[in-house]
């Protein structure tokens, strides 16, 4: 993890920059509540997360560089068979480069907020020193 975090510059993706700032503003419903209640300003534990942050060819929703975690959070399109096949590719090749990805459905982001802040504290907590 600490030689993925050093050479992590390679990983960030500027052709997406406007893509992702686009994405940004116009965050779902559960996208727009995991960042409020769970990942903003240092929420977690005190490590910074970055919104819809462009990496290899794709656009993370969520990533903390310093935890090489990304938070994923899947809408009803997610269900979709070509869908879930490319999300399997793409988490594939983001495993590669060193991340952990953890996805959450909308449902359990709007229905069940403290478990999700819940499951991602604990891994914090198990990968961490903190």
């Amino acid at each position: 993890m600490e030689e993925a975090k050093k050479n992590n510059r390679w990983l960030y993706n500027n052709k997406l920059k406007p893509l992702a700032g686009a994405l940004r503003n116009n965050m779902t419903k559960a996208e727009a509540c995991i960042w409020k209640y769970v990942l903003r300003a240092g929420m977690m534990k005190g490590y910074t997360f970055r919104r819809q942050r462009p990496v290899l060819n794709y656009i993370a929703d969520f990533l903390c560089k310093d935890l090489m975690l990304i938070i994923e959070i899947d809408g009803i399109t997610h269900h979709d068979e070509l869908v879930f096949v490319k999300d399997n590719a793409r988490q594939k090749a983001l495993e590669a480069a060193g991340f952990t990805v953890s996805r959450f459905t909308d449902n359990e982001v709007l229905q069940h907020i403290d478990a999700v802040y819940n499951q991602i504290a604990d891994w914090i907590e198990h990968n961490t020193s903190v």
